[in-house]
């Protein structure tokens, strides 16, 4: 009886649920060839594809993390070069106000020197032309004790005479 049930009982469970055995295998068949050819030509070119887009995404997020990092890099350089041109600019401004400050002390100095040699030629000459004031009143005085004398005495004196009595004369009053 366990036979007949198989024998009949398949068959009956196929025919009560409407499938025919004959083209189940057939369509069995046509899905193994299908599936065959689907992997023989179509997966593969699909496969490289997937493939090759997989790639290219991992390259592009390689490249943005290199250019993430190369970002980041030129910014601390950025801001080194900055750091670098500003101790420089305070080194020029330091620099410029030093020598500003030299140069107006040299000046100051240059001009010192000038002042002081001006108000010596300056004393200078006015020591020669006291001297030569002293020298022409002295011989003016000499001229006019001379020419005084002669009146009061009435007669020439000799050179001689007359220096000696002007030299007299200059001592006392001085």
């Amino acid at each position: 009886m366990m036979q007949t049930f198989t024998q009949f009982g398949a068959s009956d469970i196929f025919s009560a649920l409407g499938i025919d055995w004959k083209m189940l295998v057939f369509q069995i068949i046509g899905f193994v060839i299908l599936v065959w050819l689907m992997t023989k030509f179509v997966y593969p070119p699909l496969i490289k594809t997937i493939d090759a887009r997989q790639e290219k995404i991992e390259a592009s997020n390689e490249a943005a993390k290199a250019a993430e990092e190369k970002a980041a890099n030129a910014t601390k350089e950025i801001a080194k070069l900055l750091t670098e041109a500003r101790k420089e600019a305070a080194e020029i401004v330091t620099t410029a106000k030093e020598e500003a400050t030299a140069i107006a002390t040299d000046t100051e100095a240059k001009s010192k020197q000038e002042a002081e040699r001006i108000v010596a030629a300056a004393q200078e000459s006015i020591a020669k032309e006291v001297l030569a004031a002293k020298k022409a009143l002295h011989n003016e005085t000499i001229e006019l004790v001379a020419a005084a004398t002669e009146k009061v005495v009435g007669k020439n004196v000799s050179a001689a005479v007359d220096a000696k009595v002007i030299k007299t004369a200059l001592e006392e009053s001085n």
